[in-house]
Formats: C-alpha cells, structure tokens, sequence
C-alpha cells in the first residue's frame, strides 16, 4: 500500500511540475518577441539619432522597460530548457547522480533566493505605487511602478520553475533508487 501512495503522490508531483514547465514555456515563448521589439526600436532610435538628428527620452526609457520583462521572464525559460550558467567545467566530470544531486541543491537555493527577492520587493514596488513613481527625466515614461511591478512577477516564476526543477531531480533520484 505504501508504495502505491507513493506512486500516487509521484505522478502528482509529474503532473505539477509538468504544468509549471508548460506555464514557463509559453510565458518565454511569448517574452522572446521582445528581444525583436527592442532591437527595431534600437536600431530606429540610433537611425534617427544620427541620421537625423532626432531622438526622445521615452524611446530611449522604453528600450529598458522592455529589457526589463524580457531578463526576469527570460531568466526562468533559460532555467527550464538548461540554458542557465553553469561551470560546466566541474559539473561535467560529475557522475549523474552527483549532477541530479547539485541540481536539487542548487534548485532548493533558487527557491529561497526568489522568495527573498518576492518578499523584499514588494514593499519597493508599493513605495512607487504609492509615490505614484515615473521617470525623473522631462518627457520620459509615467507609471515606473507598472515596471517595478515586474519584479516579484518574475521571481515568482523564477520561484515555480525552480519547484518544478527540483520535482524532476527528485523524481530522478527516486528512479535511481
């Protein structure tokens, strides 16, 4: 009987670890256009900068307030498809479980990195909020807080991918078993 609750209880996990990495897939998927928003709106700022002698602050804050969902939600599909840094030079002269072991370490830390980052965040995000924070600069962008907002979205994310990898190294290490 024990082992079938387990059984249970590991397909379950499978399940939710699935639809976690589904979410971060399709989030990531959906922020990789970004990358081609920002080098268009690069490229036009630089052309009319020097070409003719045009330029604005807003264009110029909006190339980081698109770079900014772009690294926090980019950050967890890197994670997911193994993209992430990683001294591979050490890591690679480790035996598979050793790795499944380091990656369910290194997993459990981006947990309580992330939910650090969630819980200190928020109180930046509604000091904005609350100042009704924008740019500094005359003619740059309004609602900095909308951006700032992003932050403990992102790490939230960060956070369930980092669930959803450590669900698959014990998964792999309760198969080795």
């Amino acid at each position: 009987m024990p082992e079938q609750s387990q059984q249970t209880g590991g397909r379950a996990a499978s399940g939710v670890r699935a639809r976690i990495e589904r979410l971060v897939d399709v989030v990531g998927e959906c922020t990789s256009w970004l990358a081609l928003v920002i080098i268009a709106l690069m490229a036009t700022n630089v052309l009319l900068r020097y070409l003719f002698s045009i330029g604005s602050v807003w264009s110029q804050e909006l190339e980081w307030h698109l770079l900014v969902p772009l690294i926090l939600f980019g950050t967890s599909y890197a994670l997911r498809h193994g993209e992430h840094v990683r001294v591979d030079i050490v890591y690679g002269r480790f035996s598979k479980r050793t790795k499944v072991i380091v990656d369910l370490v290194s997993a459990i830390l981006c947990i309580a990195i992330s939910a650090l980052f969630i819980w200190f965040s928020l109180h930046y995000v509604q000091q904005a909020y609350v100042i009704g924070e924008g740019s500094q600069d005359p003619g740059g962008l309004p609602y900095r807080y909308l951006l700032k907002a992003l932050i403990p979205v992102g790490f939230a994310l960060l956070l369930l991918q980092s669930i959803a990898s450590a669900l698959g190294s014990l998964e792999k290490l309760r198969n080795k078993a």
